[in-house]
């Protein structure tokens, strides 16, 4: 079966999609671009499903790289049987190809391969198939050798077990059969390290834990990975040694021979020295892989709402970064976030120049029209937060705005080149003004780990997380498109078929040249060939532009349909954008082709509807409970506004502007069952919550939803699909233990298992 066959089973979609996607992934197109506007090629395949593709072919051509370097390694030992090579062409997951390969596997010396220096391999076959007459003592004095180390029986026998121990440890079956156990009786075991008890006291949860590995959540798993890398406590990952004995025993000892006595000896040492720490590391090695991959999921679809949060759109901002003894550092920004002034006000303690500052803010406002102020919410926000309501500012929204990752971008090399004038604090400020402007286009430019949605994000795989994160970002930026006429350097390297090389190349254009006038006039941009042009042309928006369709989504090589479409009505492209009641006059059907069909037609005309569209939701204002600023200010059953920080999968984590995320448990978060609190929230989503517990010494508050938001507390509207969904945790292996065993009885495989060592 080939990779196209394999993919099409797994996604449960047709060959033909899964070829002509890999057809359009491997000349070079993006996800974006072919969930956009390849609709025809792939049968309309969402973003998800391709991304799906790509991945699964990944994994399936890194298995047939490892297949073919197994197969030449073992062809050079001069090991390589017809048998042999249709079995490793067979094997459809790496753990089966590896447990096909270890013994041909290059290794050091082992105890095994001593013992068959020592000539005691044919005692080895004895003790595995003897006669019922045999005597074990006397066989194994026949291999006694004092030039080769074999002084007695004991020693002659113990060589054998070595043997022995080692193929039980090399057989496929008997690993499958472990492998499974480890499965489903494996348990994690944390244990305090002793001494470490007032070490590691945010850990003490796993001072004395026990779970079952399929069942640990990804925090706890991933907490546990901590705690023992910081050497807190000792963690043990296998089920109990008697039920792996049990199984192993059950299988390979026969007590009516004469060597069930070795074979037993023989089994233990397989299980404890070879079979268990392999088999630990495997299980260990899953559940971390799982635990990564849920944890990303969760880190990604975070990003993803955090990215597509509510702007506010272009308009003038007065931007303040609050603080008490060096004062609030101030900006003013115009419509396209271009920093016009900036200064300093001390409001708070220990200056506390009201009346000064006052007059300075209102000054700034008058002079640069200022239509909104934001403030970011840091220390003294809250503070800073009533005096600037206090001012009596009309027509002047006030905003807190999260400033977590504004110190990162204001240290970094992109600030340092966009404002090499000026220090880290106006650099963070106009950060804070920017992303209540356009959230999507000033976080891009902050690395997504700083950004404070996801969590235990230095313990995963990164660059799985990068990749992942990467993704969401390229997906949310293209979903939104970019006006290329004012977007950042940053924000057009993750337009399909750009990168920071060509994004560079059209930001230096367009300082040199002046604004693009046309989509058609990015050709002449150093190194955006056709390639990239097919790629990336849909996706840019040029404002203002002479044809109509360069504001919109309508990607240049529909621009001769819609322009069809006019003329078969008789107006101009401009009036159909603008009418609608032109819509319902175009019959779609006239205008397929052989590579335009229903579904790009369908797009179009959404399009031409409404030009541009911003997927995004209205930006709506927001302000805190008035009196509530720290967590003294707190008591239980009060019921506070807030906003939604970040998404776990054991609950939400939501600010109420007391400089201290208060956690809404799972079984907090609405009147009726749950299973992940996406069915119920977003991130940057408005709530409304109720104290439920309150613990200073820990810097802890409890907070519940139910009741507060209506329809137990459900939102009307779900997150946007995020293009890495959680995937099922060890899948490829249980599905092998099930075409391992669906044709036959358990009786039948402990037989046969036998019958290999006999």
């Amino acid at each position: 079966m080939n990779i196209t066959n394999k993919i099409a089973q797994v996604l449960s979609i047709s060959e033909a999609q899964v070829k002509d996607t890999l057809a359009l992934l491997d000349d070079g197109a993006t996800v974006p671009f072919i969930s956009r506007y390849r609709k025809e090629v792939t049968g309309s395949l969402d973003e998800v499903q391709v991304a799906d593709i790509r991945d699964k072919a990944l994994q399936l051509r890194e298995l047939d790289k490892r297949r073919e370097s197994i197969l030449k390694s073992i062809d050079d030992q001069g090991k390589l049987t017809d048998e042999l090579k249709s079995k490793i062409n067979k094997a459809e997951i790496m753990s089966a190809l590896e447990d096909i390969y270890l013994p041909y596997k290059p290794k050091r010396k082992t105890k095994a391969s001593i013992a068959k220096e020592r000539g005691l391999e044919p005692l080895a076959d004895l003790l595995l198939s003897p006669d019922l007459s045999t005597n074990i003592e006397t066989e194994a004095a026949k291999f006694i050798n004092l030039e080769k180390d074999v002084e007695d029986t004991t020693k002659a026998l113990a060589g054998a077990r070595d043997i022995i121990a080692e193929r039980l440890n090399e057989d496929q079956e008997t690993r499958q059969e472990i492998r499974a156990l480890f499965m489903k009786k494996g348990s994690f075991k944390a244990r305090v390290i002793p001494g470490k008890e007032n070490e590691g006291t945010k850990y003490k949860d796993y001072f004395d834990w026990t779970e079952a590995v399929g069942k640990a959540p990804s925090h706890r798993v991933l907490a546990m990975r901590r705690a023992e890398k910081e050497m807190i406590i000792s963690l043990d990952c296998s089920p109990e040694e008697e039920d792996a004995l049990y199984l192993l025993e059950d299988i390979h000892v026969d007590r009516r021979t004469p060597s069930a006595d070795q074979i037993q000896l023989a089994v233990k040492d397989a299980y404890k020295r070879l079979l268990k720490p392999s088999m630990e590391t495997e299980s260990r090695l899953m559940s971390k892989k799982a635990a990564d991959e849920e944890a990303i999921g969760v880190f990604a679809e975070n990003l993803r709402q955090l990215l597509l949060s509510a702007p506010l759109g272009q308009k003038s901002v007065l931007a303040l970064d609050p603080g008490f003894r060096t004062g609030c550092k101030l900006v003013c920004l115009d419509r396209q976030g271009k920093l016009l002034e900036n200064t300093t006000v001390y409001p708070n303690e220990p200056q506390r120049k009201m009346a000064e500052s006052g007059a300075t803010v209102k000054y700034l406002c008058e002079k640069h029209n200022i239509e909104a102020i934001a403030i970011g919410n840091g220390t003294a926000s809250r503070e800073t937060e009533s005096f600037v309501r206090n001012l009596g500012l009309s027509n002047v929204q006030v905003v807190v705005v999260n400033e977590s990752g504004a110190s990162i971008y204001s240290a970094s090399e992109i600030a340092r080149n966009e404002f090499p004038d000026h220090d880290l604090t106006v650099r963070g400020s106009v950060s804070i003004g920017r992303r209540l402007m356009d959230p999507l286009a000033e976080l891009v430019k902050i690395d997504p780990k700083s950004i404070g949605v996801g969590q235990y994000q230095h313990d995963v795989d990164q660059s799985a997380l990068k990749a992942s994160l990467d993704d969401v970002v390229m997906s949310c930026v293209n979903a939104v498109g970019v006006e290329v006429n004012t977007a950042s350097k940053e924000l057009l390297s993750y337009v399909s078929g750009l990168g920071p090389s060509i994004a560079q190349n059209i930001v230096d254009f367009r300082n040199e040249n002046g604004a693009f006038t046309s989509r058609t006039q990015l050709k002449k941009v150093a190194r955006l060939g056709p390639k990239a042009y097919e790629q990336c042309a849909g996706f840019l928006r040029i404002r203002d532009a002479k044809n109509p369709l360069d504001t919109s989504a309508v990607h240049p090589e529909s621009y001769a349909i819609v322009k069809k479409m006019a003329d078969d009505l008789g107006v101009t492209i401009k009036d159909l954008m603008s009418k609608e009641d032109l819509h319902k006059q175009i019959k779609l059907d006239n205008y397929v082709t052989d590579s335009v069909g229903i579904p790009t037609l369908t797009d179009i005309l959404k399009e031409l509807a409404k030009p541009g569209r911003d997927p995004r939701e209205q930006f709506e204002a927001f302000q805190f409970a008035e009196g509530v600023e720290k967590m003294t200010d707190l008591t239980i059953g009060m019921k506070l506004p807030g906003i939604v920080t970040n998404i776990t999968n054991f609950g939400a984590f939501v600010d109420i502007g007391v400089h201290q995320d208060g956690l809404v448990h799972l079984s907090q978060m609405a009147d009726r069952y749950i299973s992940d609190p996406n069915e119920v929230v977003k991130v940057h989503q408005k709530v409304q919550v109720v104290v439920t517990d309150i613990d200073i010494s820990r810097n802890r508050i409890a907070l519940s939803m139910k009741g507060s938001n209506g329809d137990g507390g459900a939102r009307t509207s779900s997150p946007k699909k995020a293009i890495n969904r959680k995937p099922q945790a060890a899948q490829p292996q249980r599905r092998e233990k099930e075409e391992n065993t669906e044709n036959m009885s358990m009786q039948d495989k402990l037989a046969m298992l036998k019958n290999r060592f006999k």
